[in-house]
């Protein structure tokens, strides 16, 4: 149970991450027309975010080939990285599109929004393995 309910909000993130990453990308493009917003939400961060959903699962495990993750004797330190990254990635890519204002505010010359979210992948990581990493394989 605890392994499905991991997969699933690995592959929530993964599909955020997609969704919220090609929507900026077409806002900042020409074709910025594409991502008007009803109630705050991109109309075009939905319907990618659907279809990232039913790629999701292929993603990680496309990730977990390319990186030999099964082939590993030790597999913890590239699981931690990969959730870590997850969360990094999701977070900072949900800032960009709905909470722009959030990106102007600096510390020392760095974006703030990129500091909360490296410290907060972090805690996620540490939290997330307490939780499914040491249960799922111990």
């Amino acid at each position: 149970m605890k392994l499905q309910i991991s997969k699933w909000l690995q592959n929530l993130g993964i599909a955020c991450s997609i969704a919220s990453i090609l929507t900026l990308f077409y806002r900042l493009s020409d074709f910025s027309w594409v991502t008007k917003s009803v109630y705050h939400i991109p109309v075009f961060f939905v319907c990618i975010f659907l279809i990232s959903i039913i790629i999701a699962d292929d993603v990680r495990n496309l990730f977990k080939k390319l990186f030999w993750y099964e082939k590993r004797k030790v597999k913890r330190p590239i699981w931690q990285v990969g959730i870590g990254l997850i969360f990094f990635l999701a977070q900072i890519s949900t800032v960009m599109v709905f909470n722009q204002e959030l990106t102007y505010p600096q510390l020392g010359g760095m974006p703030l929004f990129l500091v909360f979210a490296f410290m907060n992948a972090f805690i996620l990581t540490v939290i997330y393995e307490e939780v499914f990493y040491r249960t799922s394989n111990q």
